[in-house]
């Protein structure tokens, strides 16, 4: 499929000039957007709701240009040099490479058990009385199932459906709630409320992203768009994508603050966001709160498949690297969906991670796999700042002032989310 794919790709000389066309194009940035928009979105938005109301909205707008900085940062890299970050990490060391390795080892095992769990939960409130454990199981093996048999085309294309489920499902309970709007009086207006400053930082590190995102210069080369000329329809991509992550975090939170907010509820972890669900249903109706959960689970669902194939890509690039020695010039042929390391560590992130569920303690999988995420997203930032200010990249396509300030203020945020994160982890 490779080869068709090329093939049919290569016949485009020129990507579209046309607003139109470059939309018909939009793909790889849906399929980071809709990898990232997990449960951590949507509990994040739920408690801002629920304290808050609408005045927080400014910051799910910050926390999706963060991801879109990001993003962009990791697809203009490739663009302008042919590399993927992680073959431009390497050039900075050895330390760096084995940083990566190791991480996504450890990632692999704790984000495996993770999202078939949290996935395992919403089911489980949309089928009560059954096993926790048999759907955390199916989730991870049908990821695994589809990232096998299928290639990026059908992954683009599934993750295209999905994200239309997501609108039906979510956008339009939200539409919902706001053709019954009650009269609980709460500001649409920008704010910093009292108490909120915490909140803040963790929906900004929740839309925030994740390794995920690394994973967009793989995604980007199974689409065909391989040089400079394709930069613009890159960002048109990305913009497209985080536009739809910011609608999908606005709409839990219109629900969230319509239904509980001023109401004395406390919502906090993915066992309040399922009671989010049940509070909507108790005001219309079963089908609906089944609507909306399922609305959840597909968004959950998403971030299942999206790195189960993306992080197999990263870490058959991490195999390729350590057998050719670091060698650049032995690094330019695409990675196949058929290497062996692509396909070892998918069964990696699927099983292993089975033993964990045994414990049956979903709440605590989550926890650790968002410490791991705090103490990667910086690491990303300062790589993405040391190689877009490097003379590896063409003068043309090197960071400006505002993305060093920007990039420079994501590692202050994320350092400090991390630090938060650990302590409340360890000492509280």
């Amino acid at each position: 499929m490779e080869t068709k794919l090329n093939k049919t790709q290569s016949t485009l000389i020129n990507p579209p000039t046309s607003l139109k066309g470059k939309l018909k194009f939009v793909g790889p940035g849906l399929i980071v957007a809709a990898t990232g928009v997990g449960a951590g979105d949507f509990i994040m938005a739920t408690i801002a709701g629920t304290s808050f109301g609408w005045s927080l909205m400014w910051v799910i707008a910050v926390g999706a240009f963060i991801k879109y900085v990001l993003s962009e940062g990791v697809g203009r890299w490739y663009l302008a040099t042919g590399k993927t970050f992680l073959q431009g990490w390497h050039s900075l060391g050895w330390w760096a490479t084995v940083y990566f390795g190791v991480y996504s080892v450890i990632f692999g095992i704790i984000y495996g058990a993770a999202e078939p769990a949290i996935s395992a939960l919403v089911i489980t409130a949309m089928f009560p009385g059954t096993s926790f454990e048999f759907w955390a199981i199916i989730s991870g093996v049908a990821g695994f199932v589809l990232v096998w048999f299928g290639k990026y085309e059908f992954l683009e294309k599934l993750m295209t459906v999905l994200i239309g489920i997501m609108f039906v499902t979510v956008i339009g309970s939200a539409f919902i709630i706001l053709a019954n709007l009650g009269d609980v009086p709460y500001s649409m207006a920008p704010s910093i409320p009292e108490g909120s400053f915490f909140k803040i930082l963790g929906i900004i590190g929740g839309v925030g992203g994740s390794i995920s995102l690394t994973c967009y210069s793989y995604w980007l080369h199974a689409k065909g768009w391989r040089d400079k000329k394709w930069m613009p329809i890159m960002k048109i991509d990305l913009g497209t994508a985080f536009t739809i992550t910011g609608i999908f975090a606005i709409a839990v939170m219109i629900i969230a603050a319509e239904l509980l907010f001023g109401s004395g509820t406390t919502i906090s972890g993915t066992k309040g966001l399922l009671g989010l669900a049940e509070t909507y249903g108790e005001r219309f109706g079963s089908v609906a709160r089944w609507i909306l959960l399922f609305g959840i689970w597909v968004a959950v669902f998403t971030s299942i498949i999206g790195p189960w194939h993306g992080v197999s890509y990263l870490f058959a690039d991490f195999v390729r690297i350590v057998r050719n020695k670091g060698k650049v010039t032995d690094l330019n042929e695409p990675i196949s969906e058929k290497d062996p390391a692509f396909r070892a560590y998918l069964a990696w992130m699927t099983f292993p991670p089975m033993l964990l569920l045994l414990f049956n303690q979903p709440v605590a999988i989550v926890l650790i796999y968002g410490v791991l995420g705090a103490i990667f997203m910086p690491i990303l930032s300062v790589g993405l700042l040391i190689l877009l200010n490097s003379k590896r990249v063409d003068p043309d396509y090197q960071n400006g002032k505002i993305n060093n300030i920007v990039l420079g203020l994501i590692v202050m945020l994320f350092l400090y989310l991390g630090a938060s994160e650990l302590y409340q982890s360890f000492f509280s």
